[in-house]
């Protein structure tokens, strides 16, 4: 079963990403923030992350940020997708750069969410 860490400070948005994941059989865990992305990541093997770009602590540009620095390059090539409620002020440029592997705006399209995990997961 492939694992998803959802970072997402909207518990409505976490809940029904989990909900709709585990229905197609991911393993799923949720954090609220960048810090609480790396803190798991020491701990846990992910496949993807789910990443809010806005967040408490540390937001999306600055854990992915760190996430590709680090000297694990596992880890620092885990697939990850920005998430964004304010797509207008990033260009698709930004998010490529920074280091993410896909995006997705909010409001979520859940297939389009499901395709994107399943794709970059290569669970299809």
């Amino acid at each position: 079963m492939k694992k998803v860490l959802v970072a997402e400070d909207s518990s409505v948005i976490q809940n029904l990403t989990k909900k709709i994941l585990q229905f197609q059989n991911f393993d799923i865990k949720s954090v609220k923030n960048g810090k609480e992305v790396l803190k798991s990541m020491e701990t846990e093997p992910f496949d993807l992350i789910l990443m809010d770009i806005n967040m408490p602590q540390m937001d999306g540009m600055a854990c992915i940020r760190e996430i590709r620095s680090m000297s694990d390059k596992t880890k620092a090539s885990i697939p990850v997708v920005a998430i964004t409620g304010n797509a207008k002020n990033y260009s698709e440029e930004d998010f490529t750069s920074a280091g993410f592997n896909d995006f997705l705006s909010k409001p979520l399209d859940f297939d389009k969410l499901v395709d994107t995990v399943k794709r970059l997961t290569d669970t299809k």
